[in-house]
């Protein structure tokens, strides 16, 4: 067996609750995506609105497309090169996907992940598992299982540990609506998907109302501590702090960097600091998706 806990967390799957489980991007908050009163027990855990929509976790091309009401072909040629992996692709929905998972939208968010505890999961339970990250709504996202005790606690039925998640930031949302359009930035870039499908438009209107993605509210992914973001290492004046920059304190390569960063964070959080200050990271396409997840995390 995979996990001794596994065949327990499938029945709970199934009965309407709740378990935390690791995938490779950070730990989700998993329920029956099928199951309405299920998936609203994920925003009272989490304290998430409804206006933000949930991701929906598959373990299998098929099953994504059993879910979807249009299957394009750049769906079939982004997974087929970046499925299982951190990446979601919003696609119109079949009637079976309630309102609940998807803020009342008719597109939803699939992804298959890259993690086989993950992926057993949703094949012990015999259902796709819409799942947030495991944590309350707009803090720092959980790398591991202790994380998510520490900001959860009771509110979940049971917790898959399986390590440290690999990744360490949230997947690339894409929709394909039709016009594909990046959402929300991740490790996987947008140049690596032109490559693949041509012209990707970015994300960047106002949100008024229901949100196309997770992840897109002005705040999000924050430490308790105030986190600075800083150039040139001009550090605040006053109080006692940390400081991070690439090749110092953090890994230079973006992937390290991604995998370390809310750790890093967490474990600063617990060091009573008055202030975290990170080095903005390069402009490059490769450090998107992290320069995306600090300006989130950044103290207005």
């Amino acid at each position: 067996m995979i996990h001794p806990m596994l065949d327990k967390a499938a029945a709970l799957i199934r009965e309407g609750r709740l378990v935390a489980f690791p995938t490779e991007t950070v730990y989700g908050l998993g329920a029956n995506a099928l199951d309405p009163d299920a998936v609203r027990r994920i925003f009272e855990a989490k304290g998430r609105p409804s206006s933000s929509p949930l991701i929906v976790h598959v373990s299998s091309v098929a099953m994504a497309r059993a879910l979807a009401a249009e299957w394009p072909e750049q769906a079939e040629i982004l997974a087929a090169r970046h499925w299982p992996g951190p990446l979601t692709l919003v696609l119109p929905k079949q009637p079976q996907i309630p309102a609940e998972v998807t803020a009342g939208l008719p597109t939803v968010g699939l992804r298959m992940p890259a993690h086989p505890l993950a992926l057993a999961l949703i094949e012990a339970a015999g259902c796709p598992i819409a799942a947030p990250s495991a944590n309350r709504f707009t803090e720092l996202s959980p790398t591991t299982a202790e994380h998510v005790r520490r900001s959860l606690g009771s509110a979940v039925d049971l917790i898959l540990d399986g390590g440290s998640t690999p990744v360490g930031i949230e997947s690339t949302v894409l929709a394909l609506t039709p016009r594909p359009l990046l959402l929300r930035p991740g490790m996987i870039g947008q140049d690596e998907i032109e490559a693949l499908i041509g012209p990707v438009a970015t994300f960047s209107s106002p949100i008024a109302g229901a949100h196309p993605a997770p992840g897109l509210h002005a705040r999000h992914y924050s430490p308790r501590t105030p986190l600075i973001l800083v150039r040139n290492g001009l550090l605040p004046a006053a109080g006692r702090g940390a400081y991070l920059k690439e090749g110092e304190a953090m890994p230079s390569e973006p992937a390290a960097y991604a995998a370390a960063l809310y750790s890093t964070l967490h474990r600063l959080d617990e060091e009573g600091y008055d202030w975290i200050a990170v080095e903005e990271p390069p402009e490059t396409p490769a450090w998107t998706g992290i320069r995306d997840r600090l300006r989130r995390a950044a103290t207005p």
